[in-house]
């Protein structure tokens, strides 16, 4: 991480992230698509087991980088949500990406 010299560049670089963040969203949605098709019913895909696993494992690394576990975990609670969402109109859909 560079030492920025003034808040338009701090700017510039939380956008850059923004952006970032963003790519990997849609790189994610894309795979969870993809899921849909391996799934025999919506309970699967709805699997509270899988949801905590991805929680434990993405507050275990916040935890390691040193950002708040509870603030990853609510931010993945949201995400896993509405992709599980997508996930379910894509099976619904035959799993047709």
């Amino acid at each position: 991480m560079k030492e920025c010299k003034s808040l338009e560049e701090v700017r510039r670089e939380i956008d850059k992230i923004d952006e970032e963040i963003v790519r990997l969203i849609a790189q994610r949605s894309r795979y969870v698509k993809q899921a849909a098709k391996f799934k025999v019913t919506i309970d699967e895909i709805k699997s509270e087991e899988r949801v905590n696993d991805v929680l434990s494992h993405v507050r275990h690394l916040a935890a390691t980088m040193g950002i708040s576990p509870n603030l990853v975990a609510d931010i993945f609670k949201i995400l896993i949500d509405k992709m599980v969402e997508m996930e379910i109109e894509e099976f619904k859909n035959g799993g047709a990406y």
